[in-house]
């Protein structure tokens, strides 16, 4: 009888923080979608890959796509409260990837963070979560920029944004440049492993470039395969970041899928920025050399060395080791994945590359 009374009150206490709000379901010509380029054609899912292409990448590409990874809900709003209902088809199931991380919606309020949604233990298809941000009502009501950051790694479903009755909602300010950056690779790139969304290298570059991004980091199948080649090069975008290899695991797969991935960019987007990155250093590297490792970032120098020579300015390089080296191993979580500090470092590696092959300045606040 004890365990029934605290359900009720439970739920009455959710249900009180969200009466009298207005409920907005998505697509809505308000809000912005961000980092999904087929979330039209798909129908309104949260896919990162067009479901026309289902049965032609590799199943677990296909499959890892279902996580709205680098997705972003993006508008300006003068409502006092401010709430998310997500439908997540399973609860938390990673060793090393926090709750908030694997599942997390995270709030950005004029740049800034304030808060996380995030599955339960009980999470399922039917047992949406309900999260209230803020209740500011008390105070007058002001104008400001919301982004969303959307789960890394769990499909997700965003049944509604809760706001005050009367409050405006706009569409907000452009990025600074029209076209997003595309990033390719592995888990790494996916946001393995961020402690949540809005601190994946990519979500911190974006704010300190005001650049949109569209992630395409699939973990453990980031391994540039044709037919993700020709889907990658779908995107019209104001830049590439090449940050695939680890998964391919030996030179020989590395060389058979390298050089070959960039020329099905550049069939399409001939004068498209692109940055090759090499593989970061992990943490026993230096204990248990890796010779294939080695090899593979030598092969990936000679491949942008010579398309370079051959031609191509738009093409630049970035050593993976620059970013995390043998004297950023605080960077990892499980010795091959980053955490927020490795993120971090990724980002402020690259932004200012990425920054100058854009003509971008860097912003203050990132």
């Amino acid at each position: 009888m004890k365990h029934i009374i605290l359900l009720v009150l439970s739920l009455g206490s959710a249900l009180a923080q969200t009466e009298g709000l207005q409920w907005v379901q998505l697509p809505d010509p308000r809000i912005e979608i961000d980092g999904l380029p087929w979330y039209g054609e798909n129908g309104g899912r949260l896919y990162r890959f067009p479901n026309r292409l289902k049965d032609t990448l590799p199943p677990a590409v296909w499959t890892l796509s279902q996580s709205p990874s680098g997705a972003r809900l993006r508008f300006k709003t003068n409502s006092q409260k401010l709430a998310v209902r997500v439908e997540y088809p399973g609860a938390p199931n990673m060793a090393n990837m926090h709750a908030f991380g694997q599942t997390g919606v995270d709030l950005y309020l004029d740049g800034v963070y304030r808060g996380t949604a995030v599955a339960d233990k009980d999470s399922k298809p039917g047992h949406p979560v309900e999260k209230v941000y803020f209740d500011l009502s008390g105070q007058p009501p002001q104008q400001r920029d919301v982004v969303l950051y959307l789960p890394l790694y769990k499909g997700a479903q965003i049944l509604g944004i809760g706001f005050s009755k009367d409050a405006e909602i706009k569409l907000p300010e452009p990025f600074a440049l029209p076209k997003p950056v595309v990033y390719y690779g592995t888990s790494i790139t996916q946001g393995g492993c961020a402690s949540r969304p809005g601190m994946s290298y990519q979500a911190i570059l974006g704010r300190m470039l005001q650049l949109d991004f569209v992630n395409l980091g699939f973990s453990g199948a980031g391994k540039g395969e044709p037919a993700v080649a020709d889907a990658v090069a779908e995107i019209d975008a104001a830049a590439f970041v090449l940050d695939f290899s680890q998964n391919n695991r030996t030179l020989e797969s590395v060389t058979a899928v390298y050089d070959a991935f960039i020329a099905t960019l550049r069939r399409k987007h001939p004068a498209t920025p692109v940055i090759a990155v090499t593989p970061i250093m992990q943490a026993m590297e230096q204990l248990t050399p890796n010779s294939e490792m080695e090899a593979i970032r030598v092969h990936i120098r000679k491949v942008v060395s010579a398309r370079i020579a051959a031609g191509d300015t738009n093409l630049q390089l970035i050593e993976g080791t620059d970013l995390i080296g043998e004297d950023r191993l605080d960077a990892y979580v499980d010795g091959t994945h980053p955490n927020d500090l490795g993120f971090r470092w990724m980002a402020e590696g690259i932004a200012p590359r990425l920054a100058k092959m854009l003509g971008l300045r860097m912003a203050v606040r990132n």
